[in-house]
């Protein structure tokens, strides 16, 4: 299949590379030059612009930043929807709000093409691994049309109900994990006093049921960041959760819900950015807030 990939950060490198892995034929774009590089060493093929991907493919991939991140990549004068993209597949993987979805899909379908809005969880490993879990916002003719690959990048997919239904979806599921970073580091601090290591400190929470999953999975990583040692590259880092929290408390405020646990870890996550720290992992958060 030939498909194209906008928005080439760590997510939609690792997603290239599994395409590429099996036989697909791969074109990536992406608005800082240096960030294709990954997926350019893997194989895949270089466009000069949006407009330009669209019209090279069948299947179009985008993972972007945020709403103004798809805004210009879609609407501007080289922009996605600048080609001809009749008859062609998007499949929307950022985290957005529901409202920036449904507009999109609008847009997309004035021009006789199909949207899948299709966030995902998980991070680069499990992109590599085609093991994400895909929240799916779409109509049932779009979707069967994109199962194909989906299956190929996911483990699961949840048809969770329209273009929107995905994004509401994919907040509500970071909310708790983003919590999750911050209360696990209030806690350390409680602990400190005990002299515990900190291996058996993570092993204790993470067989109890005051742990998330995410906890079990990558203790090695909070473990090394309680020690002081480097974990390496950020998969999630804070300043995408700062983002993702702003996105929930401004759907909240939509909503009519107010969403006070958000609100007070995006407090205190703006206080850790503004000290330098918005680039560090989630794995990292526990160590520094519990010092």
């Amino acid at each position: 299949m030939n498909i194209g990939i906008a928005g080439t950060g760590r997510m939609g490198n690792a997603i290239a590379m599994r395409l590429l892995s099996l036989g697909h034929q791969v074109t990536v774009w992406n608005r800082t030059f240096s960030k294709v590089q990954v997926a350019l060493d893997a194989g895949a093929s270089l466009a000069s612009t949006p407009a330009q991907l669209a019209s090279r493919v069948d299947v179009i991939i985008t993972i972007l930043t945020n709403a103004e991140a798809i805004e210009a990549v879609y609407y501007d004068r080289d922009g996605l929807l600048a080609a001809d993209v009749t008859g062609k597949l998007f499949l929307e993987m950022s985290t957005v709000r529901p409202e920036t979805e449904r507009a999109l899909a609008k847009r997309v379908m004035e021009k006789h093409a199909q949207l899948v809005e299709c966030p995902v969880g998980g991070t680069v490993t499990p992109a590599r691994e085609g093991k994400l879990f895909s929240l799916v916002g779409a109509d049932s003719q779009s979707l069967a049309r994109a199962m194909p690959l989906l299956e190929q990048m996911c483990r699961r997919i949840e048809h969770v109900g329209p273009v929107g239904a995905g994004s509401a979806m994919k907040l509500a599921i970071n909310l708790p994990l983003i919590v999750f970073w911050q209360a696990f580091g209030e806690a350390v601090s409680l602990t400190k006093q005990l002299g515990i290591e900190p291996a058996r400190l993570v092993e204790i929470f993470a067989d109890t049921a005051g742990a998330a999953a995410v906890l079990k999975s990558r203790s090695a990583a909070v473990i090394k960041a309680l020690v002081g040692e480097d974990t390496g590259p950020a998969a999630f880092d804070m300043d995408a959760m700062r983002k993702d929290l702003r996105t929930m408390l401004e759907e909240g405020d939509e909503l009519g819900v107010q969403l006070p646990a958000a609100s007070a870890v995006l407090e205190s996550f703006n206080r850790f950015s503004a000290d330098g720290q918005g680039g560090i992992d989630g794995v990292r958060i526990p160590a520094w807030v519990s010092r």
